[in-house]
């Protein structure tokens, strides 16, 4: 390759950013690319940690941050103002690929930029499956974008079943995983002085609101905290993505305050989070955590209601649905319930090494731009 390529990255979320940092890390080491983050989305809310912080400490060249909250209840709004934002900042910078991640409104924003400004889109684990909303957005994504670097050969297998072309789909694990088995994670002393945990045993809570369920979502979260205020587990509570519904969490968990069972954080910095994870006697909740990284640590998991019901695990996940009864009677079990520890459904930690193999090639950069839609 000769000239410099320019790859620009897109992060709304703690957890999106779990997944591409150590693909921009390994971009800032290479001379052939020259790698940006836009950083917008929940990053830069105050109640949610405001987690520019964790991007500012890797010393990343080039990150440009924009606001594009409105509140929870306006995403069409939000993606609005970040197709408008990053469009701005695309012409100022021209990349020649905007890498964007998952299912949020700020992904499909940047799906649109590219897709409408000839710039090529790669996304990053297209292909799978979940509930709500956000698989509306997953499937959205992965038709606006030209090249897709996925998780497994399942999620391979449904992009040709929606018409991809083959020559499009790298499939490279999931890149957290790099990160989780990585030599730099903080051991467990660290992670708790860090965030001042005095819990000898504790489990991990993380509850995020489902958006085509939202007239349920304030019951869910009530009924949820009441299960927890039950039980006598410690319990590290971590604060829900800000999506529709968000608000009824962040009410319920304030009835988790100044009780000396749960520590509660807007966020964790993502190696402390994966070191305190790894950890834990457990973790309850909806979140793609436990169907991701909890497996491959051997962590039990007991996930509540619809939000991850089509995720791909092999993990033995004790799924409940959100009454009361249910999730009490899985808290009873916890403490005996052995768990098989996954195999390597999302890759083996090499992510960020295949992503930089394929983009090497030439054959990436000669993709056609002009979709084109391949029949079974």
């Amino acid at each position: 390759m000769s000239l410099i390529k320019k790859i620009l990255f897109l992060t709304g979320t703690r957890a999106d950013f779990g997944k591409i940092k150590s693909l921009i890390q390994t971009l800032e080491e290479q001379q052939d690319f020259e790698a940006f983050v836009f950083v917008t989305g929940m990053h830069l809310q105050e109640i949610y940690g405001y987690t520019l912080i964790e991007i500012e400490r890797c010393n990343f060249t080039n990150v440009f941050t924009f606001e594009n909250h409105t509140n929870e209840t306006t995403m069409d709004l939000t993606l609005a103002k970040t197709i408008e934002g990053l469009s701005n900042y695309c012409k100022t910078i021209n990349p020649d690929m905007i890498v964007v991640h998952g299912d949020r409104v700020e992904t499909l924003a940047g799906a649109i930029v590219g897709s409408l400004n000839n710039i090529l889109v790669a996304h990053i684990e297209g292909g799978e499956v979940s509930g709500t909303v956000d698989e509306l957005i997953r499937h959205s994504v992965s038709k606006l974008s030209h090249i897709h670097f996925v998780s497994n050969k399942e999620a391979a297998k449904r992009l040709l079943q929606m018409g991809e072309v083959k020559e499009s789909i790298f499939t490279i694990g999931s890149p957290d995983i790099d990160i989780m088995f990585s030599e730099n994670l903080p051991s467990l002393e660290t992670a708790k002085k860090y965030y001042d945990i005095q819990f000898d045993q504790y489990a991990v809570v993380m509850f995020h609101p489902v958006t085509t369920e939202f007239s349920s979502m304030k019951k869910y979260a009530s009924d949820f905290v009441n299960c927890l205020l039950n039980d006598n587990h410690n319990y590290i509570v971590i604060y829900p993505n800000n999506d529709l519904g968000s608000q009824y969490i962040l009410d319920a968990f304030k009835r988790l305050e100044n009780n000396k069972r749960f520590k509660v954080f807007p966020s964790l910095r993502f190696e402390y989070f994966l070191t305190l994870l790894k950890n834990c006697q457990f973790i309850i909740g909806n979140s793609s955590a436990g169907i991701r990284e909890a497996p491959y640590y051997g962590i039990p998991i007991i996930n509540i209601g619809t939000r991850q019901q089509n995720r791909s695990v092999h993990a033995d996940i004790i799924n409940v649905d959100y009454s009361e009864e249910k999730i009490n009677e899985a808290l009873s079990k916890i403490d005996s319930h052995k768990i098989n520890i996954s195999d390597n459904d999302f890759g083996e930690g090499n992510s960020n090494e295949l992503f930089l193999q394929s983009l090497k090639k030439n054959d990436i950069w000669l993709l056609n731009h002009q979709k084109q839609f391949r029949d079974i």
